[in-house]
């Protein structure tokens, strides 16, 4: 029996049938490229215009900034949120995400943070060429269009990214019995970000049936390297000592199902529906089980929906278990891919992308020009407190904390404010703030420089 179970388990019929099935290389490596002109120029654009943030694309742009200097990632936008708002946070005491060093080689030769959103869309194409590949150009459409990762594509940077590549490429091995290569291709997200070891010991629990060795290097590596995450690497980075996510993810010991219930069912509703629930025809659907638990379990309502990036990492995992379950039920739904690319088109039209079809998004916003002149007031390797929508303009070359009204700016000699962000409180930023003096000012952006002493 255990001479049976070591060997690897050979390719079953259905396996060797949708490998025949696979979409050409040509037709799916343009519908990646498309994706990622699409993906590119929208997220350049929502840059431009102002749209994205401070928390989270400049945060990250300080994270591949700092790999890039042969640093570690820190962030002095984290900061804000952490216990010294004027000392630059340690990400690792944050997430766990040392993925990050991959961009290191691209900011050096591209020292923008638009690097960081032109890698996240080839991210996601590279995701649309896999499933495109593995379900036909249909579904890989209907996946290009999906609201998880439109949402990513729509806010920021998010080290998630790298995830869908990751996943895609293991599920569509999986489905082709190429068991090891699944293995391998899985084994990678543990170093994507730390709750997806939960993901690595479900996929490993699949291949246990398949390849025993394989299957339980995952169910070994998910856990082990999770645990090694959240109870040594980051407290030990984390200036309070701890991983300070552990009580949000754990419902800080409160049950909170019945608040936010209709949010949470809306959320598997959504996840379900673009594939019309073909995924539930396939086991490699059990997948989407830890991030769904440990979201649904938390008491941040943030995690809860469908907004933001966080169901990004869940497409993947129903797109191939649709892929899948209609390799396992041919003749049962015969019309589901072309009914897939229908919901999806008509989806798409409450989704961020629609946005791009607008003229008006191509144009420039009316108080873009100010902004940038503000931006430009301010000189290099400057120590600036900036506004949540100014901030990711000045990673590349300043050292930028997040300014919060109410909260004195100790360790910057400049302020760059627009007097309309509430992102952080209430109350805008202040025009006038102590030990400080107007050098620009047009519209509701303001450049303020400290006075030097008497």
């Amino acid at each position: 029996m255990s001479a049976t179970l070591s060997r690897p388990a050979r390719r079953p019929a259905a396996a060797t049938v949708a490998r025949a099935r696979r979409t050409s290389r040509v037709p799916c490596a343009v519908m990646a490229v498309l994706a990622f002109a699409v993906y590119a120029a929208y997220a350049l654009q929502l840059h431009a215009r102002f749209r994205t943030t401070g928390y989270d694309l400049g945060i990250f742009g300080q994270a591949v900034r700092a790999y890039a200097d042969f640093a570690p990632p820190s962030s002095a936008i984290r900061s804000a949120s952490g216990p010294d708002p004027d000392v630059p946070f340690p990400l690792l005491g944050d997430h766990f995400h040392p993925v990050l060093a991959v961009l290191a080689p691209l900011y050096r030769l591209a020292p923008h943070v638009e690097t960081l959103l032109l890698a996240q869309a080839a991210l996601a194409a590279w995701s649309v060429y896999v499933v495109a590949r593995a379900g036909g150009r249909r579904i890989g459409a209907a996946y290009a269009l999906c609201w998880g990762v439109q949402r990513m594509i729509g806010f920021d940077f998010h080290e998630v990214a790298f995830a869908l590549p990751l996943l895609a490429l293991s599920l569509a091995a999986f489905r082709d019995g190429r068991w090891r290569a699944c293995a391998a291709w899985g084994a990678g997200l543990v170093l994507v970000k730390e709750d997806l070891g939960a993901t690595v010991f479900v996929l490993g629990l699949l291949l246990l049936r398949r390849d025993r060795g394989a299957g339980l290097a995952l169910c070994v590596l998910g856990p082990a390297a999770a645990a090694l995450a959240t109870l040594v690497v980051l407290p030990h980075f984390n200036p309070s000592g701890t991983y300070g996510y552990l009580a949000t993810a754990a419902g800080s010991g409160t049950p909170e199902l019945p608040a936010g219930l209709d949010t949470r069912a809306t959320t598997l509703l959504c996840l379900l529906l673009p594939t019309l629930f073909g995924a539930l025809a396939s086991p490699l659907v059990l997948l989407v089980l830890p991030t769904l638990i440990w979201r649904f379990a938390s008491s941040n309502p943030a995690y809860w929906g469908t907004d933001f990036h966080y169901s990004a990492v869940l497409m993947p995992i129903v797109f191939l278990a649709l892929i899948d379950g209609l390799d396992r039920l041919p003749r049962t739904l015969p019309h589901l891919r072309t009914a897939v690319v229908a919901v999806a088109v008509l989806l798409a039209t409450a989704l961020p992308l629609a946005e791009a079809v607008r003229p008006s998004f191509w144009q420039d916003a009316p108080t873009a020009a100010a902004a940038r002149r503000a931006l430009a007031v301010v000189p290099d390797g400057a120590r600036v407190a900036a506004t949540n929508r100014l901030a990711p303009h000045l990673t590349d070359r300043t050292t930028v904390f997040l300014h919060v009204p109410g909260r004195r700016d100790a360790r910057v000699d400049w302020l760059v404010l627009d007097t309309t962000d509430t992102t952080f409180s209430a109350d805008p930023p202040s025009r006038t703030q102590n030990g400080f003096h107007e050098v620009y000012a047009a519209g509701p952006y303001l450049v303020l420089r400290r006075t030097p002493p008497a």
